[in-house]
């Protein structure tokens, strides 16, 4: 059910104040019974329209623009203040004009703060929604104070108070009712005295019961409101989503909780930030590691884990690929690349740095590469219980020589068998090294080498992934002449 708005809700709060507080006054006060509708209505409906005005003048004056852990206790203390201030001023216009007793007077004054210790619980509980939504939308956060009243000391007051006030109702009920019973004990049936009497009780009963369930409703709506934000934050952070915080908008329990959590969240971002670039850092070690025995340079290793990229996205919402890449796993491929000749490091200088093609034998050597890539990452991955990253890794170091019709090595694996980290990187390898100059080979140009792609395409490569790459290939050629190799 939609909440009613910020203004509509005190105005019927007031409303229903005024009604009430005329129907309880004829109930309590047999003097108040004595007045015509007129006298009780017009200093009634007076005072609290004066207040109402009072209120709607001075609220954005004296709470509104007051630090945001101080508007709620304020609020609550204001509304309240201005209805004992009503319940006064009333008894001293009945005073003056109709001449009533002191206790007629404290009566109203009694009923008048019953009702007003309600309605300013349900309108500082409606400011601490309203304040809650506002510094979501303004993305600001406080900080609870070390001492703190705590939620379970103000539901104990609020229960007292409340106790305190349905008692002291219905004993200036009891009290008058016994006195009209003494009086028209003889001229009404005792019946009908009983049904009277019971109807005040339940009238009574029934509007202090439903101003708790409504105060009761309030604190719910704000606890369901504060434990939203907190689950969802922490489904977030459980997803490895760290850029949430929770609003803390109160200054209790739930304030502290919340403010605890946003630290929690902070450290974890900032430790998986660290983590995150140790690994940058590694990655970019090993990868200069394979670079510095190799003949293939450092751009080398930026063109292909860029085309890599262009690929990955390109084919992310493709039927076949839309599981296997999402943001987390296209980003965690693309930094796993560079490793992708990691194995390198293995093969003899005579064969990786010679100035020519290689012959048979130097071939089958050569072509180890990529099992020795594969296990050296598999160990650091048993090692590290498992590692997204170091997957991806082996993956690519292992498969990128992998052809799609089986052909290829070191496994043989043919179609889908081969991960899709492979398929990807088998093209942007073979891209790159055309385009390339070596000590083997002129550089072929752009159009020679898509030509080549596309006539291995269902046999060398992934057909969709070529494809793919007919779509991003002004991206490869951006990508080419941004990395291009110093002369």
């Amino acid at each position: 059910m939609e909440e009613v708005s910020v203004e509509t809700k005190p105005a019927l709060h007031y409303l229903a104040a005024l009604v009430l507080i005329g129907i309880y006054g004829v109930q309590v006060c047999p003097f108040i019974e004595s007045l015509t509708p007129l006298q009780l209505a017009l200093p009634l409906v007076a005072i609290v329209v004066l207040q109402y005005l009072v209120r709607h003048v001075a609220v954005g004056r004296l709470i509104d623009g007051t630090p945001y852990k101080q508007q709620v206790a304020r609020s609550f203390q204001f509304e309240w203040g201005l209805f004992l201030m009503s319940g006064v001023l009333l008894t001293a216009v009945n005073s003056l004009y109709y001449d009533f007793p002191v206790v007629s007077g404290l009566k109203m004054v009694l009923g008048f703060m019953t009702l007003g210790f309600f309605i300013a619980t349900d309108l500082a509980l409606q400011r601490e929604r309203r304040l809650a939504r506002l510094m979501e939308a303004r993305q600001v956060t406080m900080t609870p104070d070390e001492r703190y009243f705590p939620l379970v000391g103000k539901f104990a007051l609020f229960a007292v108070l409340s106790s305190l006030f349905l008692v002291g109702t219905f004993f200036l009920l009891i009290n008058k009712d016994l006195d009209w019973l003494s009086e028209v004990g003889q001229t009404i049936p005792m019946a009908q005295a009983q049904h009277s009497v019971l109807g005040e009780f339940l009238f009574v009963g029934a509007v202090l019961l439903g101003y708790m369930l409504l105060v009761i409703r309030s604190y719910a709506h704000n606890l369901k409101h504060f434990f939203n934000s907190e689950n969802r934050v922490l489904a977030e952070a459980t997803a490895g989503k760290l850029d949430g915080a929770v609003t803390v908008s109160t200054n209790d329990e739930f304030g502290v909780m919340g403010h605890h959590t946003n630290v929690m969240i902070r450290t974890l971002c900032q430790q998986t930030e660290e983590l995150q670039r140790t690994q940058d850092v590694t990655i970019l070690s090993l990868a200069s590691l394979a670079e510095t025995r190799d003949n293939e340079t450092g751009a080398h290793i930026l063109r292909t884990q860029n085309y890599v990229r262009a690929l990955a996205t390109q084919l992310r919402d493709h039927p076949r690929f839309r599981d296997a890449l999402d943001e987390r796993s296209i980003e965690l491929i693309y930094k796993s690349a560079p490793l992708h000749d990691i194995g390198k490091v293995g093969i003899p200088d005579s064969i990786l740095l010679k100035p020519g093609k290689l012959d048979e034998e130097e071939f089958r050597i050569m072509k180890t590469h990529a099992e020795i890539g594969g296990e050296a990452l598999a160990v650091a991955e048993r090692e590290m219980g498992g590692s997204s990253f170091l997957t991806f890794a082996r993956e690519i170091a292992t498969t990128h020589h992998e052809k799609w019709d089986g052909s290829g090595y070191p496994r043989g694996l043919k179609g889908d068998e081969i991960p899709v980290s492979g398929r990807l990187m088998a093209v942007a390898d073979v891209y790159d090294a055309l385009i390339s100059k070596r000590v083997y080979k002129p550089a072929f140009s752009h159009e020679k080498a898509m030509e080549i792609i596309q006539e291995g395409r269902g046999q060398h490569f992934d057909p969709d992934v070529v494809a793919a790459l007919l779509v991003v290939e002004d991206e490869f050629v951006a990508i080419s002449s941004r990395y291009a190799d110093s002369e």
